[in-house]
């Protein structure tokens, strides 16, 4: 021990001593003392807690408004009125669309999708799947989708589509199955955790017209090619998906007990009118209901009181001012939890302007078109490949060398659902200025609303001709009129479309009028 040492040690002073360098959330003190942490796997925390996450979830969502209007606002915002299909088969020369086989591969397309070969049960059409499959997705965490390779309701293409919940998949784990894979949670994985199968229960486990699957049902392994897992992984090694209420199940559920105290309390404020005080320690009542002296109340009528009796009015005050910001607060942790905005979750918009609201729809929005590109590239992308192949074995599709170059039929355009503007004069004259400063082209703001350029050009032709057709001139149309509401000069040697057409004759039932004249003056004469 130095001098130095001994010498601060004397005045009262204790030296400080080093320190071990850390991050400061890494510390551990009396205040982390209860944090309890693991290094566990992605797959061996999901194991323990997957199945109470899914039952809870799917509780909440039968039983709990806001958790219903969550799921409701997904689907309307991932999937609306479904995803549209648009194929871009391009021709070896020039590059361009081929029309003609596109168009019999949209045919046919639109014809499987009908519910009845669409679906192995016929109830579902492949709109309604989609909405179903992201309502699983976001309840319990994921779903699997298996493709038949059978005809169903009489489709010409053998091929369907089973929708499975997550619990028919079998949750048992074999270290060693067949050809060295290994079985996680009901998941066939080879070294690289790629799937290889999956292992389901012939009938869904909680199924009680079915029996018991887990003791006396059918089990059934189905290659990986035949089954679409969907599920956001959210960890590397992760080969479940977990629901995604899993961090709002607390506050929801202990939410949902406050608010339904707070209504019992109200209704006792409202129903009770005050307690009776007896000398004796007895309460008189004018009936006795199941053992308990009960007293009646009937408004406009005053009670005689024994003497020595008082009435004391209780002071409940409910539901107290804490009620609606409480209730906002946590329903806010809640929606962030999920993924939704406060106002989706809430339908409280009162709070909102055109600035908040446009950022939050932003904000939400960019969540909803990663899910939407989501469903793209892992659903509506596999199955369509999938069924084109059906298409042509079965002889419903003619495609020339789709054997040895299949990729180029099977260039897709998904189109999934667009948003209206929060203001459309301000974003029409803002995507207006973007395509004339040249920041975006004219198919990119088409694209955005949920649009084809193709189809709104042609759409567009057709309108114009017919416009012409019939001789009317609208302020719509940019070659006529400006954007000032004045007539465009036309350009000097430019065609006039009508001035070949003859002007019509009195023969034929016609007279030129001045723009001063007065039709029916001369009838009135």
């Amino acid at each position: 021990m130095g001098l130095r040492t001994r010498l601060f040690r004397a005045m009262g002073f204790e030296p400080l001593r080093p320190q071990r360098r850390a991050y400061q959330g890494a510390r551990v003190s009396r205040l982390t003392a209860d944090w309890v942490t693991s290094g566990t796997s992605a797959d061996s925390e999901i194991k323990s807690s997957f199945k109470a996450l899914r039952n809870r979830a799917r509780q909440l969502c039968r039983d709990n408004d806001y958790a219903r209007q969550a799921l409701r606002s997904i689907q309307n915002n991932v999937i609306g009125h479904g995803i549209k299909h648009q194929s871009q088969v391009r021709m070896q020369r020039g590059g361009r669309l081929d029309q003609t086989i596109n168009g019999q591969i949209h045919e046919q397309w639109e014809r499987w999708m009908h519910k009845s070969r669409c679906d192995v049960s016929g109830l579902l059409g492949f709109h309604d799947m989609e909405r179903l499959l992201a309502r699983s997705l976001a309840e319990s965490g994921e779903v699997f989708i298996r493709m038949i390779r059978q005809p169903f309701g009489g489709s010409r293409v053998p091929f369907a589509l089973q929708v499975l919940e997550a619990d028919y998949l079998i949750d048992d784990d074999v270290p060693q199955a067949a050809d060295g894979n290994t079985v996680r949670m009901g998941i066939e994985v080879d070294g690289y955790l790629r799937p290889q199968a999956y292992h389901f229960y012939a009938n869904h486990p909680g199924d009680t017209y079915a029996g018991n699957p887990r003791t006396n049902g059918r089990r059934i392994r189905v290659p990986a090619d035949e089954v679409i897992h969907l599920f956001l992984s959210e960890r590397p090694g992760q080969t479940r998906g977990v629901t995604w209420f899993a961090s709002a199940l607390m506050r929801l559920h202990m939410l949902q007990g406050y608010e339904e105290a707070e209504v019992v309390r109200a209704r006792a404020s409202s129903a009770l009118m005050g307690f009776i005080q007896s000398p004796e320690g007895e309460l008189v009542g004018d009936e006795i209901y199941e053992g308990q002296r009960v007293s009646e109340f009937t408004p406009g009528v005053f009670k005689y009181l024994a003497p020595g009796e008082s009435v004391t009015v209780p002071d409940l005050n409910a539901p107290d001012g804490q009620l609606e910001p409480f209730t906002r607060s946590m329903l806010r942790a809640v929606a962030a939890g999920i993924g939704v905005s406060f106002e989706s979750i809430s339908k409280n918009f009162s709070e909102s302007n055109y600035s908040s609201s446009r950022l939050s729809l932003l904000e939400e929005r960019d969540t909803y078109k990663v899910l939407q590109r989501f469903f793209i590239e892992n659903f509506h992308q596999i199955v369509f490949e999938n069924w084109l192949e059906m298409a042509v074995l079965s002889g419903q599709l003619s495609l020339p060398a789709y054997e040895t170059n299949p990729d180029r039929y099977r260039a897709s355009r998904w189109i999934p659902r667009s948003w209206e503007w929060v203001d459309p004069q301000r974003e029409v004259n803002a995507y207006k200025d973007a395509v004339r400063c040249g920041f975006k082209t004219l198919g990119q703001v088409i694209s955005e609303q949920g649009g084809d350029l193709d189809d709104v050009l042609i759409a567009r032709q057709a309108e114009l001709a017919m416009l012409d057709e019939m001789d009317i001139v609208l302020d719509t149309d940019p070659s006529e009129v400006s954007a000032a509401g004045l007539t465009q000069a036309r350009p000097a040697g430019s065609i006039d479309p009508f001035g070949d057409t003859e002007s019509p004759t009195e023969e034929e039932g016609y007279e030129e009028l001045s723009v001063l004249e007065d039709p029916l003056e001369e009838a009135d004469d």
